[in-house]
């Protein structure tokens, strides 16, 4: 069976305050809600602000049609407010409501440059704008056509509706992307088990399961054979050396020499075209984001799940957690105490033993290679030194020694140095021990900053630190995997 998550879509919205034809104006828009959820599969969601006029249209008319609604407010409400009358602001307060997640994006500044804040959010935020906009050039800081011409310079698709008459002219339709294959590919990955749950927190805790699985399935190994290419090159060469330095003549030779040579290449071949390391990369950065959308599962947000960081593809999985965490949250509030100390000791003592363990792993190979590399830089410079000694004395030396002495380990040694140097690189072994010991530093002063928070508000600050420089790890790991395997 397949465990999946729901696709989400959002539609913004930019426009006049002034409509000369409102009826039209919303005639229209209802037409384009209709129009885009009757394409392809996948939820829609409304993104827009509540100023008068077309602002509120959108909105009215989003509700109407079942959409949820994220509000983008251009100031904070007790700001906000002194735009509207006080009957205009119940009206708006109302609405308010209705939203599943409000959105304040400028705190500081004019009143100009929060409108155009809020506008440029929405555009950044959106699969497809609608713009209630009468093509002529703004008449000020945040006007409509100044976000129009932001979302034409990032080629988003763009529906533009005539505020006398409500025509609709589109521009980059084809644009319009109704099928994320990366999420696609994370809900077909199949798992073994009892048919997907309805509930959202049940279909997440089965989408993290499979793709985990399939992530610890699909791991290639790749560090163990970009090492097993250094030491059949050191293998080549140590042959190679070995038959000079004892004047071996035999035919196998050669052919053990290339066949060692063939396998470095093929097994680098490998590496290069090994599509299983896509996935496995992608499956794997999908497993870590669930399972911190799991541990946070029920947390009361203010604000938007995981907002500030950078998704490269995987912005539908994003939003999809975002989504059903929120609804869910609202459906239930879970007691404070309990939740705290859960997720202290399922998330933050989970992974405070996980990079424990990580470390006990990394530095005892770190200590081992480092070692490997100290007795053969020593001795290639001992071989060397007996060497030039008896080059200088003339010592009268047995022929095994001058052989392997100083014929062969001369050679030999540093290679096998500059093998376990490499493999220290390969492994990225110094970063990750010094990661591990600052990851438990960390994790451990943010489990004394969430034992002593005493609500809500502070708890989210504090998890979102958390979840925020855990995260950054996993994304940390997948930059540097991809520029390994790309290399």
């Amino acid at each position: 069976m397949k465990a999946g998550l729901p696709q989400f879509h959002v539609v913004g919205f930019t426009g006049h305050r002034s409509l000369p034809a409102p009826e039209a104006v919303a005639g229209a828009i209802r037409s384009l809600l209709s129009d885009l959820r009757a394409q392809g599969q996948g939820e829609w969601i409304a993104m827009a602000s509540i100023a008068a006029g077309a602002d509120r249209v959108f909105v009215e008319e989003s509700l109407a049609a079942g959409l949820g609604w994220e509000a983008v407010l251009p100031l904070p409400e007790i700001d906000f407010e002194r735009d509207f009358s006080p009957e205009e602001w119940r009206l708006v307060k109302t609405l308010l409501n209705r939203a599943e997640l409000i959105e304040t994006v400028h705190e500081n500044g004019t009143r100009e440059e929060g409108y155009l804040s809020a506008g440029l959010h929405v555009v950044n935020g959106c699969d497809v704008l609608v713009a209630v906009w009468d093509g002529l050039p703004a008449r000020g800081t945040g006007g409509t056509a100044e976000i129009v011409a932001y979302a034409r310079a990032l080629d988003k698709p763009l529906a533009i509706i005539s505020p006398t008459d409500g025509a609709v002219t589109w521009e980059n339709r084809q644009r319009l992307a109704l099928h994320d294959h990366n999420l696609a590919e994370l809900n077909s990955v199949a798992c073994d088990g009892e048919p997907p749950a309805v509930a959202a927190f049940e279909r997440l805790v089965g989408f993290q399961a499979k793709v985990d699985h399939a992530a610890t399935s699909k791991a290639p190994h790749f560090r163990h054979l970009i090492a097993g290419t250094i030491w059949l090159h050191v293998g080549a060469t140590t042959l190679a050396t070995l038959a000079l330095s004892l004047h071996w003549h035999s035919p196998a030779i050669p052919w053990i020499k290339l066949l060692l040579l063939i396998g470095a290449l093929g097994v680098a071949v490998y590496l290069r075209n090994q599509r299983t390391h896509h996935e496995w990369m992608r499956c794997r950065l999908a497993a870590e984001i669930s399972r911190s959308a799991l541990a946070i599962w029920g947390l009361p947000r203010s604000s938007r799940l995981f907002a500030e960081f950078d998704w490269a593809g995987l912005e539908p999985l994003r939003r999809a957690l975002d989504v059903l965490h929120r609804r869910s949250a609202k459906s239930q509030r879970p007691d404070f105490v309990q939740f705290r100390a859960r997720y202290i000791a399922e998330r933050v003592d989970g992974q405070l033993a996980y990079f424990a363990r990580q470390e006990a792993r990394a530095t005892p190979l770190l200590a081992r290679l480092r070692l490997g590399f100290a007795i053969s830089s020593f001795g290639a410079l001992g071989c060397t030194l007996l060497y030039s000694l008896n080059a200088t004395f003339h010592w009268e030396s047995p022929a095994w020694m001058e052989d392997i002495v100083y014929h062969f380990l001369p050679i030999v040694l540093p290679v096998v140095a500059a093998a376990f140097i490499s493999l220290i690189s390969v492994n990225d072994l110094h970063r990750r021990v010094a990661r591990y010991r600052e990851m438990r530093l960390r994790l451990e002063a943010g489990r004394r900053e969430l034992a002593h928070c005493p609500s809500w508000p502070s708890f989210e600050r504090a998890v979102a630190k958390v979840e925020r420089f855990l995260l950054h790890e996993v994304f940390e790991w997948h930059s540097i995997t991809s520029f390994t395997e790309s290399h």
